[in-house]
């Protein structure tokens, strides 16, 4: 069939709109990986720290990433795990429970939540973090925890609608065949509808992930500073590279500091890659074993 040339220009529209954003990831990549690849070596890592002696935590890494790397990882994994529990809770009520007039309610909220700025809900933490230190312990400071559970407060919404779409846009066959086959709700949500859903959710923890590895405003004010080292525990301060990258970029004095920060910021997209890559292949894996056929 002829295509019409409203459909042409759509078609061409969308091309170009393609093409601009692809030139712009790989201007930008480019620009970190010529900037940053020859400041990348053990020393940016460890410094002047013997290899098994960082890992094993021996000798505290100074002037290095080792720590910041650490630290990120530390803060990615922890507010993943604080909110993957709360959002599929939350998705699974909005697109299973709610009645109409409360999902659009909670569904308004949820949006709300998502346009926050990063500013706000590190404020919000620092408040709370304040407020604990005065009225319940004077042992509560800033810390590793305190920017997990904020990070958590922010990705939040993400998961939520996440799991609320990938299970509502399911085919009403499948919502169907475990109750008819005599299985209760929560059965059908749980053997059958999370399962089918899986490999779209985990495209909503990947978002998490980027917006928890990539976030300055929410650790600064709650727990990180430059040289920490490797956090000792959940209560304890610690370095992460998004503020380090901050650091270098507004406190540097020569060329070499400079070429470090380059270095971390190029370091940070090797791990949030990782960590996409990680994310895609579970979701395969996941999709290969939860098939259908519908």
């Amino acid at each position: 069939m002829k295509k019409s040339l409203q459909d042409r220009i759509l078609v061409m529209f969308s091309w170009c709109c393609a093409l601009l954003l692809a030139t712009g990831f790989m201007f930008i990549v480019g620009f970190l990986v010529v900037k940053g690849y020859r400041g990348i070596n053990l020393e940016l890592i460890f410094a002047d720290t013997r290899l098994l002696d960082a890992f094993f935590l021996k000798r505290q890494v100074f002037g290095g990433l080792f720590p910041a790397i650490i630290g990120t990882l530390s803060l990615i994994l922890l507010s993943i795990g604080f909110a993957l529990p709360l959002g599929l809770a939350s998705g699974i009520f909005l697109a299973e429970y709610a009645s109409p007039r409360l999902k659009s309610f909670f569904s308004l909220m949820v949006d709300i939540l998502a346009g926050i700025p990063s500013i706000v809900v590190g404020l919000f933490g620092f408040s709370i973090t304040i407020f604990l230190h005065h009225f319940f312990s004077s042992q509560i400071f800033p810390c590793l925890l305190i920017s997990a559970l904020s990070l958590a407060f922010l990705i939040l919404p993400y998961i939520i609608k996440t799991t609320q779409v990938a299970i509502e846009s399911l085919p009403l066959q499948v919502r169907l065949t475990a109750p008819s086959l005599g299985a209760t709700k929560l059965e059908n949500i749980i053997f059958v509808l999370l399962p089918s859903a899986l490999s779209d959710i985990v495209s909503g923890i990947v978002l998490a992930i980027g917006r928890c590895a990539e976030d300055t405003a929410v650790i600064m004010l709650t727990g990180v500073v430059a040289t920490a080292g490797v956090p000792r525990s959940v209560f304890s301060n610690f370095e992460a590279l998004p503020f380090y990258i901050y650091y270098i970029a507004s406190e540097y004095s020569n060329s070499s500091e400079l070429m470090k920060g380059y270095g971390a910021a190029l370091i940070l997209l090797l791990i949030s890659a990782g960590l996409f890559a990680l994310a895609h292949w579970i979701k395969l894996k996941i999709e290969q074993k939860t098939r259908f056929g519908y």
